[in-house]
């Protein structure tokens, strides 16, 4: 259903005054030393699902290879890239330590920026080749740490509703570091918002479908085609792009 502009004008407030408190609030945590990750995992959980609530949305995770994060082992999630509400659901459907890799356009954006940096997330200038490849070597750094990285392959939304191009960075490391790969298909966010809409949709339900690990130590370093042929065809399967869909 279509939402009328006095519900617009809710969840936007309902979005704006979340994602402003919870970057204000990491970042009193920073200031007072008080910072823990598990916390942030929580509180981004808690806003996660306030976000998806506000547009009534329901979501069914299906996860038939009982996939979780691999003790010991960098984890990288790879989605497809459909809407602004994929953000969420990720958050809403897998467990760990999840942080994006981020343009860095939006931690130019006064708080939010500040407040993604204070929660450990990580940005990547795409325009600038060898700050990217120091980006990268930040996130190496993190995942040591146990940080759980998200990556959208595409590098944006698709305007087609169909995977466009991969970038190469995110398989770079996942080569260097011998990363699981944990495969994601979204399937119906862009029924809430789809790119460069004003519209929104309420009480849409979304299908987010966890595919089998894929170990990028099992392939060699001038593997790398290979390697995102073969996420890029698990994502496809799993986002009903395939002939068969799942």
């Amino acid at each position: 259903m279509k939402a009328s502009l006095l519900k617009k004008l809710s969840i936007m407030a309902t979005t704006v005054g979340s994602t402003l408190g919870i970057s204000i609030y990491v970042l009193y945590m920073r200031l007072t030393n008080t910072y823990d990750r598990l916390y942030a995992d929580s509180i981004l959980r808690w806003w996660s699902s306030l976000l998806l609530r506000a547009v009534g949305a329901t979501w069914e995770v299906k996860n038939p290879y009982g996939v979780g994060m691999v003790s010991g082992r960098p984890c990288i999630i790879m989605s497809n890239h459909r809407s602004h509400y994929d953000i969420p659901l990720i958050y809403v459907s897998l467990p760990g330590s999840i942080r994006m890799l981020t343009k860095k356009e939006l931690f130019k954006i006064p708080v939010w920026g500040r407040g993604m940096k204070a929660a450990e997330f990580i940005s990547i200038d795409r325009r600038n080749h060898e700050q990217a490849l120091k980006d990268l070597a930040e996130a190496r750094r993190m995942m040591e740490g146990g940080i759980v990285l998200w990556i959208a392959p595409e590098g944006t939304r698709t305007r087609t509703g169909r995977l466009g191009e991969f970038k190469k960075g995110g398989f770079v490391l996942a080569l260097q570091i011998g990363a699981v790969i944990v495969p994601v298909g979204i399937r119906g966010s862009e029924k809430i918002h789809k790119p460069e809409s004003s519209d929104l949709n309420c009480g849409q339900n979304v299908e987010v479908n966890i595919g089998e690990t894929i170990d990028a130590s099992h392939y060699g370093d001038e593997e790398r085609d290979r390697l995102m042929g073969d996420v890029r065809a698990a994502i496809t399967r799993l986002a009903g792009e395939g002939e068969g869909g799942l």
